[in-house]
């Protein structure tokens, strides 16, 4: 299966071909629908087949297939059908998953905390790591760091590297649970501020994330720390 997010994150309708079904699912032999992974949460939108509707409510990867849960019965092996993404949900997730990278950024640059998980949410995202100290108006101070370097309009771009050529790379090591055991590692680059591996979706300006404000920050125990974030404004 061809995931075309992954070259464009952009991109919002696309045609495929349906390759199996069972029941509600439906696997297509090219999919721009982001399946839920690494804290992001699936898109949501339709496949069309001849101005038949087929509403998509849950995208999921089954082994190396990417699935889509539709919410009417009728595909079939061999249909040609029109895709289309929840244009809005998709790009609040790209905004905040960028605005995600940033933050954590910051955090390891000026306390070496490295990252132990994310959720990317509609109404709210977070970020937890590692790091010793609990001080929410220094927490909010690496949030105000963090709306500094979107006003910079930095680029934001994708590449892939070797797994060997990826374990070369200082930055990849931000994540506490360390570099994707896979032959090819997608990389995001945020320019002069992040390096990660990645495969979510992102925008490819900073300055269309718009404006992070910290909800709540949170001592989840032992050196675990969780800062809930909210975007404003944005392209």
């Amino acid at each position: 299966m061809e995931a075309l997010y992954l070259e464009d994150s952009y991109l919002r309708t696309f045609e495929a071909m349906v390759e199996e079904t069972s029941g509600e699912y439906v696997v297509l032999d090219r999919t721009a629908f982001y399946p839920q992974s690494g804290g992001q949460p699936h898109d949501q939108g339709t496949l069309v087949r001849d101005g038949e509707e087929f509403p998509v409510i849950y995208v999921g990867v089954f082994g190396e297939k990417i699935s889509h849960d539709v919410k009417t019965q009728g595909l079939a092996a061999g249909d040609i059908v029109v895709g289309t993404l929840d244009w809005d949900r998709r790009y609040l997730f790209m905004r905040s998953h960028t605005a995600c990278h940033i933050l954590s950024a910051v955090i390891y640059g000026v306390a070496g905390a490295k990252i132990t998980g994310n959720q990317i949410g509609e109404t709210r995202s977070r970020v937890d790591f590692s790091l010793q100290d609990f001080d929410r108006e220094k927490l909010a101070g690496y949030v105000e760091k963090v709306n500094l370097i979107i006003e910079e309009d930095r680029p934001v771009r994708t590449s892939v590297l070797s797994h060997e050529e990826a374990l070369e790379v200082p930055e990849l090591i931000r994540l506490a649970k360390g570099m994707p055991d896979r032959d090819e590692v997608r990389i995001v680059e945020i320019d002069g501020v992040d390096v990660q591996a990645c495969g979510g979706t992102h925008v490819k300006r900073t300055c269309e994330i718009g404006r992070v404000e910290m909800l709540k920050a949170q001592n989840k125990g032992k050196a675990n720390r969780r800062i809930y974030f909210g975007l404003v404004g944005g392209d």
